[in-house]
């Protein structure tokens, strides 16, 4: 067992194999340890994210280094068919690289049973261990832009097949018409860790078969939320301009890994906590997050709203048609016909407006924020679209001494983030590693809620060039793709990555993280070296 650093607050154990993951995933799931928040398995490796103000990351490692990962792991006896026209693109590629005929790659494929090994990548993607050992083929050299949804592939000894429509790099052997992921499903992932899964060839189904298949695959539809808009009296808001982009956001969809989901979550969440506490809500309300400015809302019945974040002048013109300016962390109160405008920010990148009573719109499993990536939560908000806000009375007074937690950065400055080096800093050279620190990073216009895109004078090279099997990712994590230009990670990134992780930005500077502007440049400073413990039993 070896302990690789994260972050402040996480940790990644590796370990031998699959079936040693899967031996110590179950018995931290059987007993848990203290402190303990988060698990997230992967192919060798578990992400543990804890509280470090609970339990010391040493504690951890000692009660996750006494346990046995020599277990057998009790099967799930719940079985899934999954139809598949094995008509990929990769079909012949694959059956070449075996040395077999078309039919034999299907024939193999069908004709082993699957285990639900591990979920990330996207919400309802599931890692399929077992199966013919003879499928084992290597990721294409060059991932598609698009994927389909329904793909069915194969990476390595795993086979997987792709919730929705997404670039990726697995040899895609056929498409199944079952969804993996339905928000209608009363458990929205079809695969979930553990389960059996079997794949059917659809040529040879009867069509009575097929429907029964595809039936049961649908599984127990509910329905869906619809909020408290009834008890929410008359209507709250108008968006008459959305601006670049703006989304509801609260303190993130937590404990949803198992579904390949994600936290996701408000970017700056110091300033949604304080935009908040302004206007009398629980700190993690959901808010609207305005990325770049551009929002105007106007007020169909009077409402008391707050804007943090962002240096963002905010303009408000009244019903009588008077203009004036307002402040960010201040209780703003409009009467019905007022208009608010949250312009271009001066400083920083998003502002929260919270509205007193809090927006009332439907949760996504538990959850208001908008996940980019993950396609889960909230539309983002469109022009004319009418906003609902929940019940005002019994809330604390407005608060008037908030004030923002760190000074914003510009474009064309530098910001400096601190770095703990891992989980794979010995993934690169020493130059690289130097470089990190050395050199600033320009953000380029390609970053966005999944990641802030890097662009260096020198690119890091790695000093390990085999391919790294998906393992878990942290927020903040500075991934290193085969370019050499990095990106970190943000509130929407994926679950799971195959490039290595040189480091990640502490818990600590996040939020500043999610205000830097395009344009910005970026400068590490390591606060935490890099430090692999090796756990022997005695």
């Amino acid at each position: 067992m070896r302990f690789l650093p994260v972050n402040l607050n996480a940790l990644l154990v590796e370990l031998d194999d699959l079936a040693q993951t899967l031996a110590l995933l179950q018995s931290l799931q059987s007993e848990p340890v203290a402190g303990v928040e988060e698990l997230i398995p992967a192919a060798r490796t578990i992400l543990v994210y804890f509280n470090p103000a609970l339990v010391p990351a040493a504690r951890i490692m000692a009660d996750i280094g006494a346990r046995s990962v020599d277990a057998q792991v009790e099967r799930s006896t719940h079985r899934v068919q999954i139809p598949v026209h094995y008509d990929g693109e990769d079909l012949q590629e694959v059956a070449d690289l075996l040395g077999v005929a078309r039919e034999d790659v299907v024939r193999m494929h069908t004709g082993s049973e699957y285990s639900v090994a591990f979920t990330g990548f996207a919400p309802g993607f599931a890692y399929l261990s077992g199966g013919n050992e003879r499928l084992n083929v290597p990721r294409r050299k060059t991932p598609r832009t698009r994927i389909p949804a329904g793909a069915v592939g194969l990476a390595g000894s795993f086979s997987g097949v792709y919730p929705q429509a997404s670039p990726g790099g697995w040899q895609i052997i056929g498409t199944t018409p079952v969804q993996m992921w339905d928000l209608e499903r009363a458990a929205p992932s079809l695969l979930r860790p553990g389960f059996r899964v079997q794949f059917v060839d659809i040529s040879t189904l009867s069509p009575e078969a097929l429907a029964a298949l595809e039936a049961e695959c649908a599984g127990e539809r509910v329905a869906q939320a619809t909020g408290d808009a009834g008890s929410a009296g008359a209507a709250g808001l108008r968006v008459e301009a959305p601006g670049l982009q703006t989304l509801f956001q609260d303190g993130g969809r937590h404990g949803r890994a198992g579904q390949g989901v994600g936290a996701s979550g408000a970017m700056d969440r110091g300033a949604l906590r304080a935009a908040n506490r302004v206007v009398g809500n629980p700190a993690d309300t959901a808010c609207l997050e305005v990325a770049f400015g551009g929002l105007t809302l106007e007020a169909l019945q009077p409402a008391v709203l707050a804007v943090a974040g962002a240096a963002a002048p905010l303009e408000v013109l009244t019903a009588q048609g008077q203009r004036y300016g307002a402040c960010t962390y201040a209780p703003l109160a409009l009467d019905a016909g007022d208009r608010l405008t949250v312009q271009a920010p001066e400083a920083g990148s998003r502002n929260y407006v919270a509205v007193r009573g809090g927006w009332n719109v439907a949760p996504v499993l538990g959850s208001v924020s908008t996940d980019t990536l993950a396609r889960v939560g909230p539309a983002a908000l469109a022009a004319g679209d009418v906003l609902q806000v929940g019940r005002d009375t019994g809330l604390p007074a407005v608060a008037l001494g908030e004030q923002p937690a760190f000074d914003l950065p510009r474009a064309g400055e530098e910001v400096c983030l601190d770095v703990v080096l891992g989980p794979r800093t010995d993934w690169f050279t020493q130059q690289a590693i130097d470089l990190l620190t050395a050199q600033a990073w320009a953000v380029t216009p390609q970053s966005n809620r999944v990641g802030i895109r890097l662009q260096g004078e020198a690119p890091l090279t790695r000093a390990e060039n085999r391919e790294l099997p998906s393992e878990g990712t942290a927020r903040g994590a500075i991934q290193v793709p085969a370019s050499g230009q990095p990106v970190l990670f943000l509130a929407d990134h994926p679950l799971t990555g195959g490039y290595p992780v040189i480091g990640s930005v502490a818990s600590y500077h996040l939020d500043l993280a999610g205000q830097i502007p395009v344009n910005a440049k970026v400068r590490f400073r390591v606060v935490r070296a890099f430090e692999s413990i090796i756990h022997e039993k005695n």
